[in-house]
């Protein structure tokens, strides 16, 4: 059941629900992929100044963050504001920036990869400050950028270059208004063959590259089913994810192909275990293997480079952040919210997996509708969430002093 302090957050919400709604939509109709947020930050920095909210500024790569309140215990709250792009715009079945409000459902790109999740954030602390917040309670609002390109990226950023450093994380990566603790982690590993050109009409005199790579494939497929599971995370595995060649024509021997293995690690993997599976592999020869960097710029110029290396992570179920997460959910949905965790990765590579920052996820949406044609969430769900998130703080300020 729904306790009293759980429904009259709830109540309090509902009163913005038209403001929330309307925030989301604008976000959406809003194009902003990774690197290209520009114009999605300043509507996010302009939402932060309306409500009222401390030192809301973009950072050195664009993130906008805001503040509220100003006491030692630091409460990050994270959603990501870039998106994937639209893929075919014919196969959605509204168009992906309008923001289509139908049926009590907003739909579009973004819709559930994660601008729910900046939406109730901001509308949650504007609850909060209306309460009033507890002391010693320091909320930090942070719509990051680059997520997509490279999960984790934004927040080291943040944390780490500009010194804004939490004690506690609540991602908006969608969870179904569940509680989310951990994911696997993630690695992107080349794999590169070298042949000898020759004319195609005498490829005997060449050496084929992909016909090199080709048993590195199914070798690949083979060691997939081979990988450790785990209770809770689930199963690691490894799958080919780009292949290619290069060849001075189409009537030319391949003299290099290259595939890159999406490797998803799971408790008791690490990097290095997982790039010597592929070193043993039987038909590796005399192959290359290396694991990816990834390279870009911010929409402010500034240059970013990371090596694609995403650790698993997990909190504990008795953390207090979790607990503190849980019970703020089960008074405003009046049932206790499951405990679980992604499938997919989340920008907790960076707070718990490189920092050991204690992080969880809280979100409207639902994790398989993410870069789908069919993105939408709940509009009941949204004011679920604001109501939610104005709860957290006040919770975790009782459990982790």
């Amino acid at each position: 059941m729904t306790t009293q302090r759980g429904a009259e957050a709830l109540a309090a919400a509902k009163r913005y629900e038209t403001r929330i709604v309307r925030f989301l939509r604008e976000m959406i109709a809003i194009p902003a992929e990774s690197g290209r947020e520009r114009e999605r930050c300043e509507r996010v920095k302009a939402e932060y100044e309306a409500l009222g909210f401390a030192d809301a500024r973009f950072d050195g790569i664009g993130s906008v963050v805001a503040r509220v309140g100003d006491g030692p215990l630091v409460i990050m709250m994270d959603g990501h504001i870039d998106c994937v792009g639209v893929g075919d715009p014919q196969a959605w079945t509204y168009d992906p920036f309008a923001g289509k409000l139908e049926g009590g459902r907003v739909h579009g790109r973004g819709a559930v990869d994660e601008l729910p999740a900046i939406a109730c954030m901001a509308y949650g602390a504007k609850l909060l400050q209306e309460r009033g917040l507890p002391p010693g309670v320091r909320l930090v609002l942070v719509a990051s950028v680059m997520e997509e390109a490279c999960d984790g990226y934004p927040l080291m950023h943040l944390i780490e270059d500009e010194g804004v450093r939490p004690q506690a994380v609540v991602l908006g990566e969608p969870t179904n208004l569940d509680v989310y603790r951990g994911h696997r982690g993630r690695m992107a590993i080349e794999v590169v063959t070298k042949g000898v050109s020759a004319h195609g009409a005498h490829c005997e005199r060449g050496v084929n590259a992909v016909y090199k790579i080709a048993p590195i494939v199914a070798d690949i497929e083979a060691l997939n089913a081979t990988l450790r599971s785990d209770d809770f995370l689930g199963k690691g595995t490894v799958t080919v994810s780009f292949i290619d060649c290069k060849t001075a024509s189409l009537n030319a021997v391949p003299d290099e192909a290259r595939i890159v293995l999406d490797r998803r690690l799971t408790a008791g993997e690490s990097p290095q275990t997982a790039i010597e599976e592929i070193r043993a592999l039987p038909h590796l020869g005399d192959a290359d293997v290396r694991v990816l960097t990834w390279e870009g710029r911010a929409w402010t110029g500034a240059p970013a480079r990371q090596e694609q290396i995403f650790p698993t992570w997990v909190v504990p179920e008795a953390h207090p952040l979790v607990q503190g997460v849980a019970a703020a959910a089960q008074e405003v949905l009046g049932r206790a919210p499951a405990i679980s965790r992604w499938v997919f990765s989340t920008n907790g590579v960076a707070t718990m997996g490189r920092l050991g920052i204690p992080t969880v996820g809280f979100a409207p949406g639902r994790e398989e509708l993410a870069h789908t044609t069919d993105e939408w969430v709940e509009v009941a769900d949204l004011v679920t969430a604001a109501a939610v998130y104005s709860l957290i703080p006040e919770d975790l300020a009782q459990r982790m002093r």
